[in-house]
């Protein structure tokens, strides 16, 4: 089989089973309409509820995978999974909200067409379309981890959160591979191992309608992450 998929969507999974069926849904609706092969892969990061139950329920018929960490790790670490597990030459990794549209990754099958290995969605760019925003805090502390996060670990990207990003096969194993973080600060990781590894990085602006479920905690989360902004380095001294 992984010599036959083309595109690999990654859904990481955290107790969704209120809006999992209706993205896999929309998922597989849109890529059943596509003319090359794919799979779903879904990334469960310890479900309590009824996730997985759900997934193997909507995704009969479909190709894909269930993956599976065993305890609640974090978000990092799900998608370090599921991008592993991945057959596609092209992975690309959603959040389970759909807040950047399934839709989007067409325009980024282009940019890896034309050469690039990683792309990431942009809400920060002047041609992106954030049609529903954050509250002013919760925007305003993602400008600034933005901003620090360009001072310590990577140089350039406006926008580093958007869960929504795809890599060529020999980006993705190589990257993820390496990536040792399991929170949300993992995309930070990611994107300081694509720069030192020298990948052609390109940010794409994406549409984005925020998600007021969001399971980033307002205070704690962002303290965790400004930490582990400051072990990045240190995890890859030897690179």
């Amino acid at each position: 089989m992984s010599e036959t998929i083309y595109l690999s969507v990654v859904i990481p999974v955290y107790n969704e089973e209120k809006r999992l069926g209706p993205t896999l849904d929309a998922v597989m609706a849109f890529l059943k309409k596509q003319p090359y092969s794919s799979e779903i892969i879904v990334a469960d990061d310890g479900s309590r509820d009824e996730s997985l139950k759900i997934a193997g329920e909507r995704l009969k018929g479909f190709p894909h995978q269930i993956v599976q960490n065993p305890v609640n790790q974090g978000k990092g670490a799900a998608v370090k999974r599921g991008m592993l597990a991945a057959h596609g030459s092209i992975r690309l990794f959603s959040d389970a909200d759909l807040s950047t549209p399934i839709e989007e990754v067409s325009k980024f099958i282009q940019h890896h067409v034309a050469g690039n290995d990683v792309v990431i969605g942009s809400r920060a760019l002047e041609a992106s379309n954030v049609t529903q925003r954050q509250n002013p805090l919760r925007e305003a502390m993602g400008r600034i981890f933005n901003k620090i996060a360009r001072l310590m670990a990577f140089e350039g990207i406006q926008d580093s959160q958007c869960g929504f990003k795809s890599f060529n096969r020999r980006a993705a194993m190589d990257l993820f591979g390496l990536q040792k973080l399991n929170g949300f600060s993992f995309d930070a990781e990611i994107m300081y191992l694509a720069q030192v590894r020298g990948y052609k990085i390109l940010e794409s602006p994406v549409t984005w309608v925020n998600d007021t479920q969001s399971r980033v905690r307002l205070f704690r989360d962002p303290l965790l992450m400004f930490r582990d902004l400051l072990r990045i380095r240190r995890l890859h001294r030897d690179l």
